[in-house]
């Protein structure tokens, strides 16, 4: 085919998402590959599934052959507008609050504190005086 230099929007790159009129935009360039579909190593899901969107990170993440590089260019229809694609940013996570992991209020802990050792005494002493008045 080759590019003549056509400028595409994602938008209009979106539209061709079936397995009848697939393109995909890597590196800045508008590649229809329907009629590879069949012939992807990966199947054609991995094709379709990049639709949409700007599908160069999925492309470099694979590490694509010299042979698989030099076939686009026989599938190249354009290039793709830079402003239609999205800005990627950065996930931030949303604030928490603080989590208090053993659910034990501070005021239980305390009175637990106090009473357990006056339990033991008071046990103590009754076992003694028990013993004693036997």
């Amino acid at each position: 085919m080759g590019a003549d230099g056509k400028v595409y929007t994602l938008a209009e790159v979106s539209e061709h998402n079936t397995s009848k009129d697939c393109w995909l935009v890597i590196s800045g360039k508008v590649y229809d590959v329907t009629k590879f579909l069949e012939d992807h190593p990966g199947g054609d899901e991995v094709l379709l599934s990049a639709t949409g969107k700007d599908a160069t990170d999925d492309f470099e993440d694979v590490g694509h052959s010299t042979s698989a590089r030099a076939m686009m260019d026989e599938l190249l229809v354009g290039n793709i507008d830079a402003a239609s694609i999205p800005s990627t940013t950065k996930y931030t996570p949303p604030k928490q609050p603080h989590y208090n992991q053993d659910k034990t209020s501070d005021f239980i802990i305390k009175l637990l504190q106090f009473l357990v050792p006056l339990i033991i005494l008071g046990a103590a002493v009754g076992i003694r005086f028990y013993t004693k008045s036997s």
